[in-house]
């Protein structure tokens, strides 16, 4: 198969987006597709899969519509219906279609329905019938419900991308509602990077006679280096400071915490030594969260720091996973109880204190370790080790796409070392081991190897009491007004209150007014690193670090430029200074001589 022989527009559109060849889901995927076929595909993330199925979806649209007379009311109505579980894959792959479309999007409309826009708005878009959804299992089934949307004679595919994470967040039930409104003869495409109990049950209940595509590209693990390091929490700030000041990763990275409050503390960290990064996560809206995503894979920001926290309940390894685990750690997870009571008691007051953020709304259609295309990421960086087999996967499947090589590296945080030091300790650090353990068997199986990162911490001692400096800076009460301060510049630049703030000037006055009191402390001699703490393995440009270079400089003065030497006729007396020999009498006499002549 190859992109020639689809539609001209289609293929002049590939050639534009520098789709030159297919991967193997799209050689395998797309010809049964336009045959019609049923199809239950598993391929890792960054394989293709998006191009998989919407090439298909378009080209059959444009096939349908040609044969039929521009006059007919069947030209325009709903054709294809794709769900995917979060509002930013949801805008990712309408912004895909859009781009294919660019030289047919008068013939095929594309609508996304997971925005923020509500229910009631979305009518109106709706009217005009358009060609693709993009939408949420919940959004459709709202809009299915209230009879704006109207597919039972219409519909010709059903996509669903992401099954495993659609099932994982609570859709089954919206799933079933509505396979009620469609009809009863559609084609079925089920996207998936697991294949897991539920998306076999997902399979039996809307596929038929499907074609199983499980692929494993060529030299997939060779792409991928796996590294992990066993430190402490300190040593962890420790380890992220190194890395990134002095560039031992060239690249963007995505660094991955399992908390928003550890996302604010690593960001006003890395800000304490000039290192710029930008947080995602889901206290933002989704417009945010997506110019975010847009401005680093521009290049604007070569850091994000991501949370995971929606994928926590959703992501958990299966039951056949957990009985994998030794009787010995689930006596001692028993034992850990009554001190867990215990320590819940002390922390009554400081929970008090969190109240108010943890009360915040969050996205629940929020995801970044699965379905958003971060683009030429060149490492993941676990800074907190992920709750689960199945979110390592997901997370390190963000670096390594499209065949370009990439690397991962997690902190794991061994037992006799949590909760060392109680302000930068994880409350996920106590299940680091098990689920690293977890982790080493499944990559096994796809004869992955977890390297251990090796290097010396003697070299990284001269840096310890600068990192304890920085994360003094940063404070409780710091953190929780930078997440403040974000939440209040979305306030400001919302469209949705501009009408209010017009109305009330007052309100708009106290949020400007309104400043942080405890901003974190930026100390400004952070911000470079002396040539004496450069360890030997990286030192600066032109600074060579042996003893042997430094004897052969020969004597070095103690100015840069020393002051030259006063020549000593500087001041000496001219012999002919016209204004001090000059004579009045001389003058007369010159003046007298003149006349007699």
């Amino acid at each position: 198969m190859e992109f020639k022989d689809l539609d001209p527009r289609l293929s002049r559109a590939l050639s534009k987006l520098n789709f030159h060849k297919p991967t193997l889901i799209q050689a395998k995927a797309i010809p049964l597709a336009l045959a019609g076929k049923d199809i239950l595909a598993r391929a890792r993330t960054g394989s293709g899969k998006t191009a998989a199925y919407c090439l298909p979806i378009v080209q059959k649209i444009l096939v349908n519509k040609e044969a039929l007379p521009e006059s007919s009311s069947e030209r325009i109505t709903t054709r294809s219906i794709i769900l995917v579980p979060t509002r930013e894959l949801a805008v990712q792959i309408t912004k895909f279609l859009s781009d294919l479309l660019i030289y047919c999007s008068k013939d095929v409309k594309v609508a996304n329905l997971a925005g923020n826009i509500p229910v009631q708005l979305q009518k109106s878009i709706l009217l005009e019938k358009p060609d693709i959804i993009v939408a949420t299992p919940s959004r459709a089934l709202a809009h299915l419900e209230s009879q704006s949307l109207i597919v039972y004679n219409s519909l010709e595919s059903l996509v669903i991308d992401e099954a495993d994470l659609i099932l994982s967040y609570g859709y089954e039930e919206d799933l079933q509602k509505i396979l009620t409104y469609l009809p009863k003869i559609f084609q079925s495409l089920l996207m998936s990077a697991t294949l897991t109990k539920d998306v076999e049950n997902l399979k039996q209940l809307l596929l038929r006679n499907p074609a199983i595509l499980t692929l494993h590209e060529e030299k997939e693990d060779n792409l991928l280096t796996q590294y992990a390091v066993r430190c402490s929490e300190m040593d962890k700030f420790l380890l992220i400071y190194v890395i990134l000041k002095l560039r031992l990763i060239h690249g963007k990275c995505i660094i991955f915490v399992n908390d928003i409050d550890r996302c604010y503390r690593l960001k006003l960290f890395l800000e304490q030594f000039s290192i710029k990064s930008c947080v995602l996560n889901s206290e933002l809206p989704l417009n945010s969260r997506y110019h975010i995503v847009q401005e680093f894979n521009k290049g604007v920001y070569d850091y994000i720091i991501a949370t995971d926290e929606g994928d926590f309940k959703s992501e958990q390894d299966t039951d056949d996973e957990l009985d994998e685990l030794d009787e010995e750690e689930f006596e001692d997870s028993e034992s850990n109880v009554d001190e867990e009571v215990q320590t819940s008691k002390k922390s009554t007051s400081e929970n008090k204190s969190k109240k108010k953020l943890r009360l915040q709304k969050k996205d629940k259609e929020y995801g970044v370790s699965r379905g958003v295309d971060f683009i030429n990421v060149a490492a993941v960086i676990n800074f907190d080790f992920p709750t689960s087999a199945k979110s390592y996967t997901h997370r390190v499947g963000r670096t390594a796409r499209a065949n370009q090589r990439g690397m991962s590296l997690s902190f794991v945080v061994p037992k006799e070392l949590v909760g060392q030091n109680k302000n930068v300790t994880c409350s996920t650090a106590k299940q680091d081991e098990k689920i690293y353990s977890r982790v080493e068997k499944k990559q096994s199986l796809t004869n992955s190897v977890i390297k251990p990162y090796s290097f010396e911490m003697k070299q990284l001692e001269g840096f310890r009491y600068r990192v304890e400096d920085a994360l003094r800076a940063v404070t409780r009460i710091a953190v929780k007004e930078a997440r403040l301060k974000d939440v209040k510049s979305e306030i400001l630049n919302s469209e949705k209150l501009k009408a209010h703030f017009e109305d009330n000037p007052n309100d708009l006055k106290i949020l400007r007014h309104d400043t942080t009191i405890h901003p974190a402390r930026v100390q400004q001699h952070m911000k470079h690193i002396p040539s004496y703490l450069m360890p030997k393995i990286a030192p600066p440009s032109g600074v060579s670090s042996t003893q042997e270079d430094n004897e052969d400089l020969g004597s070095i003065p103690f100015r840069k430029n020393p002051p030259k030497r006063l020549s000593k006729n500087r001041h000496k007396k001219r012999k002919n200074d016209p204004l001090k020999t000059f004579r009045i009498s001389d003058t007369f006499s010159t003046n007298k001589r003149q006349r007699k002549k």
